[in-house]
């Protein structure tokens, strides 16, 4: 397998630019204003938020729910008004997952679930890169991001530039991007895939060479599932490639029988220590 250096990145002032309304039309021009909620921790908050803190009380201190409760009533009654849908990572907090969110899962599950969704607003809880592709797969409805200074560092990581320069240097090499990349990467390369289908989909191309971008650690996962040449760019997510096969060796010395369970994201030498290795959803 090829591991790309970065003498075939962009330049720093390439890098991608987020605009502040590039999901859509301004909510504001579609929907009018509403009174701000109060936002206190009253009995009809207690009450109306009772059912969900059962959810939650084993992650989450009683003295810690008067602070989320009337965000949560809030969030909730919202919503109801808006005719919206939130669409939650799995990757969220916990009064976020289980107590306002009306869809759960990892990102191949969410834009799934966006494409289906009759709703007139999607509320994305999740990274930039994933409310970019609910409004791809929804162009006519809004969605909305509550952060837009969520990020990946994995998605980060490349730029469509990036891709073009890849072109030039390997003319005729098919590109694969993971679908945790921004819709400036998913405009320039030949198709898509996730980490549950990447193989199946390197393969599909009928390729001697196949480009990958922009996670090292799943290309070099792919590169071991396959005779297919492997060209992987140098990205990675910055929390699996910090795990190592000594702390997964150290957590089954500390816990006999410990099952342990991997992303592809995780470098090679984690995936081959643990017991499965898989895609979010799968795990779970």
């Amino acid at each position: 397998m090829t591991l790309l250096t970065s003498d075939v990145r962009s330049a720093p002032s390439a890098r991608r630019e987020r605009p502040g309304n590039a999901l859509g039309v301004r909510p504001s021009s579609r929907f009018p204003a509403l009174p701000r909620p109060a936002l206190e921790w009253t009995s009809e908050v207690q009450a109306a938020t009772a059912h969900l803190y059962e959810r939650v009380a084993r992650v989450i201190p009683p003295v810690e729910w008067p602070f989320h409760a009337p965000y949560v009533k809030a969030i909730n009654d919202l919503k109801h008004v808006r005719n919206a849908t939130i669409l939650a990572h799995n990757y969220m907090t916990p009064e976020i997952y289980h107590c306002v969110a009306d869809h759960i899962g990892d990102s191949l599950q969410l834009a799934k679930l966006a494409a289906k969704s009759d709703a007139d607003i999607i509320v994305q809880g999740g990274v930039h890169f994933m409310a970019e592709t609910s409004k791809l797969l929804n162009p006519n409805k809004v969605v909305l991001t509550p952060d837009m200074r969520a990020g990946c560092s994995l998605a980060e990581s490349i730029t469509g530039a990036d891709v073009r320069a890849l072109r030039k240097q390997y003319p005729g090499v098919p590109i694969v991007a993971y679908v945790n990349t921004s819709a400036d990467v998913k405009a320039e390369v030949d198709i898509c895939c996730t980490s549950s289908n990447a193989v199946k989909v390197v393969e599909s191309l009928g390729a001697e060479r196949v480009i990958m971008v922009p996670d090292r650690y799943l290309a070099q996962n792919v590169a071991a599932q396959t005779k297919v040449k492997i060209i992987a760019w140098s990205g990675a997510c910055e929390v699996h490639e910090r795990f190592t096969a000594e702390e997964i060796e150290n957590y089954r010395a500390d816990h006999p029988g410990v099952q342990v369970l991997a992303h592809p994201e995780c470098p090679r030498e984690v995936i081959e220590v643990s017991d499965f290795a898989g895609s979010t959803a799968a795990m779970i």
